[in-house]
């Protein structure tokens, strides 16, 4: 399990069809060293397993499936991705829950710092800015206002959500630390909804619609 909150990023060295697989090197010295050979990790908000890991850099195997639901196999060598190592039990909760199941790929809309580029005040090294995602489809009945979502395998809140477009506050922190500073619109963004979003709707989903009839009994006990 993760929670959302980036540690650093990596840069794509390269991505290999090997067969069946599709084999990425990333290279993180400050964070490869940490890792061994099977230790599971999320490389853009997608849980992976570090193989063939070196001094400066690991590897990762994209299966089928990771290839269909991620943007990884689109990523060329030199993009930065979102590094995060799985959270310790009792470990401070600092983002959501994070699970590195991604639901889909979404699009960039807009990502624009929220004073004007020509305000006399404006300085993107401190200003806030706003992102815009286009949600896919099958994700959308999951996501709420002021609730949680991970883009990029980072943990954010909703500001807005008019059914289809999310649009989320980025600090400063947020924007530079991980790989938003790199992506514009039109970008490709691993989207993965609120865990506890996705069990409280399938309850909802699966639970009986409970049979009704509106008899004499029932008005006069209402009031009626």
């Amino acid at each position: 399990m993760f929670t959302g909150i980036v540690e650093r990023t990596g840069t794509i060295v390269s991505l290999v069809d090997l067969g069946g697989v599709r084999r990425l090197t990333v290279a993180v010295a400050e964070l490869a060293g940490r890792l061994r050979e099977g230790d599971s990790l999320a490389v853009s908000g997608v849980c992976l397993t570090a193989l063939d890991v070196e001094p400066e850099f690991f590897h990762a195997d994209l299966a089928a499936e990771t290839l269909k639901k991620t943007s990884l196999g689109e990523l060329a060598a030199g993009s930065l991705v979102n590094l995060e190592l799985p959270t310790a039990a009792g470990a401070p909760l600092g983002g959501h829950i994070v699970q590195g199941h991604v639901d889909g790929v979404g699009e960039i809309v807009s990502l624009e710092p929220v004073l004007a580029r020509d305000s006399p005040h404006f300085d993107e090294n401190t200003t806030d800015w706003t992102l815009k995602v286009r949600v896919p489809q099958h994700t959308r009945k999951w996501i709420v206002e002021k609730g949680s979502v991970a883009i990029e395998g980072i943990s954010l809140t909703v500001a807005e959500w008019d059914g289809e477009v999310v649009t989320i506050a980025i600090l400063p922190l947020t924007y530079w630390r991980t790989n938003l500073h790199t992506l514009a619109a039109g970008a490709a963004v691993n989207v993965e909804a609120d865990v506890l979003m996705k069990l409280a709707v399938g309850r909802l989903e699966a639970a009986p619609v409970p049979e009704f009839e509106m008899t004499e009994a029932w008005l006069v006990a209402n009031g009626y």
